[in-house]
């Protein structure tokens, strides 16, 4: 299994509105600059991240994003499932209906098990600890800048 894109998108976007704390208006082309993320697409998520309550966007020329939740409130499966949706990790798990032995299959119950420990793990894992760590921020830019990027 391999985040998507747009999942991976989401979380770098989040990570870096993170950094800057709760409020901050930031600006999308720099964001984008800062993280590697196409600008089109950057829009494109910010639009399902706004939905979710994590990030209000600002329309116009000094407009942006900011976070309206606080990064200790929000988790990488909270963001990584509001961009790709709920993790499933192969048709058994998401459509166990369509596979009429999936209770007493032990290779369903591997998937159910591996996708529960997998959620869990994504579920303990704050934006507030990531930011603190901030070893995904170095090669982004965004830590030992004297001027702030957004």
């Amino acid at each position: 299994m391999r985040l998507t894109r747009a999942g991976e998108y989401g979380v770098r976007c989040i990570l870096y509105l993170s950094s800057k704390g709760v409020g901050v208006l930031c600006n999308r082309r720099q964001i984008a600059a800062a993280m590697g993320i196409p600008g089109p697409f950057l829009g494109k998520i910010a639009q399902q991240l706004a939905r979710a309550g994590y990030i209000e966007i600002i329309q116009g020329a000094k407009g942006g994003l900011k976070m309206v939740v606080s990064p200790e409130k929000i988790t990488l499966l909270d963001v990584v499932e509001t961009v790709i949706g709920e993790i499933f990790l192969n048709d058994c798990i998401s459509r166990s209906e369509s596979y009429s032995q999936s209770n007493s299959c032990k290779v369903h119950r591997v998937w159910h098990k591996a996708r529960t420990q997998l959620r869990a793990t994504l579920r303990e894992a704050t934006f507030a600890d990531l930011v603190k760590e901030n070893s995904c921020l170095s090669p982004c830019g965004l830590v030992g800048r004297e001027e702030s990027i957004c």
